[in-house]
């Protein structure tokens, strides 16, 4: 065997140890994920279920919803009412949104 078809030869091993590799890290990738996902379903079914016993403990919850939440579908699946257009734009963007009259202002500059 000469050097090039042993260094082809070794190139191709690398090339096969490679995609291993990299199957292997996303299967832990997707296992992490789901994990995290069944974590989250399970500590939000507890959380439901304690509420649904103590009505304090789910007024603090419904507070902390309320403040957590700002897509429409999300704040409707527990109940809670959109978000005024300025509050979610306030979020979205961390500032709040110019006036009509302040973007006039801006554009004129």
């Amino acid at each position: 065997m000469t050097g090039n078809e042993k260094l082809a030869k070794l190139l191709e091993q690398r090339k096969a140890i490679d995609t291993q590799i990299r199957l292997e890290q996303n299967r832990e990738n997707a296992k992490k994920k789901k994990d995290d996902t069944r974590r989250k379903i399970l500590a939000g079914a507890a959380v439901l279920d304690e509420a649904s016993k103590h009505p304090k403990f789910k007024a603090d919850i419904d507070k902390l919803l309320g403040r957590f939440l700002k897509r429409s579908d999300e704040r409707a699946l527990f109940g809670l009412p959109p978000l005024p257009v300025q509050a979610a734009a306030t979020h979205n963007t961390g500032k709040t949104p110019p006036t009509n009259a302040e973007a006039t202002s801006k554009a004129k500059d």
